[in-house]
């Protein structure tokens, strides 16, 4: 096999996300390359604030690939997009496929071409996030035309919330054994929560229900805007579900 004749996928992921890069890879495997950009840090300021600089330099982000001509982009950071709604989303993500030369979705509109694809109408949040964000999200899904039956909150710990945090370990002692609604989605939000080890273990428990997460989403746009291979037994779960 040689390795550079393989699809070239890009993702840009925020300075402090540990979690992205690993999960992609993972998720994509050897069907592949996967190249990464980071936004730019943004020391001592808020997380809303954050969020909005994210967007606001996200074209000069991309534009850090420079001449590697990509076939696909993935910008792996869900909170930043949410501040946007669905359709500033989504015309925000149509730019930047222009502007690129190659098509390039937030891990939010990943999430939402998955949805349409499996016939998802429901979702439960499984979120990491502060809870005034949180509520942002709930906001971004309804908007788009989708129920959300429950939202399950994971703080790191305590009351502190910290995506980067999050264990698996915390994951399911949130979600397991709770009743959800039988033809609700799980959705875990955000790229920087670990949830892979999590899900696998909610793949066992509960064949017929459908589990998304932003990263799970992404890569399985990615591969499938590339024309890569699924290999990871979650992207191939995703694939026997009716569409």
């Amino acid at each position: 096999m040689d390795l550079f004749s393989m699809p070239r996928v890009g993702v840009v992921v925020p300075p402090e996300n540990p979690t992205a890069e690993p999960e992609f890879n993972h998720l994509i495997g050897t069907t592949a390359n996967v190249y990464a950009a980071r936004f730019p840090n943004t020391p001592g300021v808020g997380l809303r604030e954050m969020l909005e600089t994210y967007n606001d330099v996200l074209p000069e982000t991309l534009d850090g690939f420079g001449e590697m001509r990509l076939d696909a982009a993935v910008v792996a950071c869900s909170a930043s997009h949410y501040l946007l709604g669905p359709d500033g989303d989504r015309e925000f993500c149509e730019e930047l496929s222009v502007r690129a030369g190659f098509p390039v979705r937030s891990s939010t509109q990943a999430i939402l071409s998955a949805c349409e694809a499996l016939g998802v109408t429901r979702l439960t949040l499984v979120s990491p996030y502060q809870p005034w964000l949180t509520d942002t999200s709930r906001a971004f899904w309804e908007e788009a035309g989708l129920v959300v039956d429950d939202v399950v909150l994971v703080p790191a710990e305590g009351d502190v919330f910290d995506p980067y945090r999050v264990t698996a370990g915390a994951v399911l002692e949130r979600v397991r054994n709770r009743d959800f609604a039988a033809d609700s989605a799980l959705l875990c939000t955000g790229t920087g929560m670990g949830t892979l080890a999590a899900l696998t273990e909610l793949a066992r428990a509960d064949a017929g229900r459908t589990l998304l997460t932003s990263n799970l989403a992404s890569a399985w746009w990615a591969t499938r805007e590339v024309g890569a291979g699924q290999e990871h037994p979650l992207l191939r779960r995703l694939g026997r579900q009716p569409v």
